[in-house]
């Protein structure tokens, strides 16, 4: 087996890290990187100023991310690179795998993705592997010279101690009010609750408690995880979804998934349909009542099931199998 030389490692991971999500996602395929054997760095930029369009977003994280990658590869010297979104990758200093959850050619129509669209495909053409998060995230591009893999981002069941009962009816997670589009979380649930059921709504402290809601505000991880092994139901209806791990979570702790069928990626949205099709409609009312008044038997045995591709143990072993073998030709680690 060909020796490393000194000073080099095996992976360069080059995260966007504008979110807390793609930051977990970053530090979770480093960490399963490491599991199978490969040395590894992760660089991610400084946070970069507030724009005014989508369009221009992007530019400026792209040129952070092509910054810090830059001064990865030079300190580093990695055989091989994945950058984490596909934004990162548009300015890229040198080619490497993408790993996706999304494509602008659907989540930057019109004007917001006036340059991206052109350039992501020529940079997914050029790589060496396109690794989606989900089977759906490239279907709005249709077939890629680059060799594909589904990689999801891992989801595993939180540890800490189960309650007695699930005393919490719902739970929603609001990070982005709009994108999640709370206000129709709260008109719904407005019409469906019923005496002291409460909605927990996290992720945002931009709301006032009403009756039926309460605020948590932003919680530590293993606080909301917490929330979630104690409540019955999750409630979701974004305007549109790409990974989505919030409702991944919230289906490996047990909770019932009510949502919209929101377009997307939105790999959960899937696995709701196949646990119980009554809970996923634009009638909220009705789901939510559905879930809390007539929950289908052994749904959290069947959604642990489901869960089983996006465990730790099946994406580590996609790494090693498919993904490490191709970026580092002729090599193992």
């Amino acid at each position: 087996m060909p020796r490393r030389p000194e000073g080099q490692i095996d992976v360069l991971v080059a995260s966007l890290g504008t979110t807390g999500g793609w930051r977990a996602a970053a530090a979770e395929l480093a960490a399963s990187l490491e599991r199978v054997g490969a040395t590894v760095a992760v660089v991610a930029p400084d946070p970069v100023r507030d724009v005014r369009t989508l369009a221009l977003t992007d530019f400026v994280q792209a040129r952070a991310v092509r910054a810090a990658a830059a001064a990865g590869i030079e300190r580093h010297r990695p055989r091989a690179i994945i950058y984490c979104s596909v934004t990162g990758s548009l300015l890229w200093p040198a080619p490497g795998a993408v790993w996706l959850d999304a494509v602008a050619a659907e989540n930057r129509p019109g004007r917001h993705g006036v340059w991206q669209r052109g350039v992501e495909r020529r940079r997914l053409r050029q790589a060496p592997l396109v690794m989606a998060m989900s089977e759906r995230s490239l279907r709005p591009l249709g077939a890629l010279h680059a060799p594909v893999m589904t990689v999801p981002s891992p989801v595993e069941p939180s540890s800490g101690p189960a309650p007695a009962q699930r005393d919490i009816a719902a739970v929603m997670y609001a990070g982005d009010p709009l994108k999640k589009r709370l206000d129709v979380v709260l008109a719904a649930w407005r019409r469906a609750h019923r005496g002291d059921e409460q909605l927990v709504v996290t992720g945002t402290g931009a709301l006032e408690p009403t009756e039926g809601v309460t605020l948590a505000g932003r919680l530590a991880p293993a606080d909301y995880r917490a929330l979630l092994r104690r409540a019955r139901v999750f409630v979701a209806a974004p305007r549109r979804e790409d990974y989505g791990i919030a409702p991944l979570e919230a289906l490996a702790d047990g909770c019932l998934l009510v949502t919209t069928p929101a377009p997307g990626p939105y790999p959960a949205l899937g696995l709701a349909r196949q646990l119980d099709p009554r809970l996923v409609s634009d009638d909220l009312v009705t789901a939510l009542r559905t879930a809390l008044d007539s929950p289908r038997p052994g749904y959290g045995e069947r959604a642990a099931a489901l869960l089983t591709p996006f465990r730790r143990a099946a994406v580590d072993r996609t790494i090693a199998d498919d993904v490490l073998p191709l970026l580092l030709p002729g090599c193992s680690p």
